[in-house]
């Protein structure tokens, strides 16, 4: 019985090292998960996932505040969402204020809106940030990611900065992750078709 025992363990020990080496000589070697290697785990534009989480940042972050029009309800002032996050409506007029009050940098102020700031810099304007050809539409994510995080106007070097109360300063330390899904849900969202005029400058 024993000796038929070790030959029968010996046949199955001789049948897996067969079937191994088969198997090793016959398929593919498969290369070894990359490692450090962001392209490997990096996800399209579109991807859900990505866009979520850029509603989240967006959300968390406040960038309806300054970038999108209001309605005022028995609330208080909420989000337009007609014109989510399309900036100052080029087709408000500004309302005057008195200019002595911010000229020496004591006060700011801010339209009821909240898409327009005046202080010692002039006037500010909030951007457009849709996908509209008048807002992000055309914009590339390294021309988005020089905006958001070094405060270059329409993300191109050589031009002015930012004005406030954009705090570009804050954002440059936003990971690249998170500034591709800020991005990504930007583009998912509604065209919203608004030109926002340039900033006043002091003085005029």
């Amino acid at each position: 019985m024993v000796k038929k025992w070790l030959y029968s363990l010996s046949i199955a020990v001789l049948g897996f090292a067969a079937l191994s080496f088969t198997a090793d000589r016959n398929e593919p070697v498969k290369p070894a998960p990359a490692t450090g290697n962001r392209m490997a785990t990096a996800k399209p534009a579109n991807d859900p996932t990505l866009v979520k989480r850029g509603e989240y940042l967006v959300t968390i972050m406040g960038c309806t505040d300054c970038h999108s029009p209001k309605k005022f309800t028995d609330k208080g002032p909420v989000s337009d969402m007609d014109r989510y996050l399309s900036g100052y409506d080029a087709r408000e007029k500004l309302p005057p204020f008195d200019r002595n009050i911010v000229k020496d940098g004591q006060w700011a102020m801010f339209s009821s809106q909240f898409t327009a700031i005046a202080g010692p810099w002039g006037v500010s304007f909030a951007a457009n940030l849709t996908p509209d050809e008048t807002g992000i539409g055309n914009w590339t994510f390294e021309q988005f990611s020089k905006a958001f995080r070094q405060g270059k106007y329409r993300g191109q070097d050589n031009t002015r900065p930012l004005l406030p109360p954009m705090p570009w300063e804050q954002y440059a330390h936003v990971t690249d992750d998170d500034a591709k899904a800020i991005f990504a849900y930007l583009k998912s969202l509604k065209p919203v078709r608004n030109t926002v005029p340039m900033p006043i400058p002091p003085g005029q």
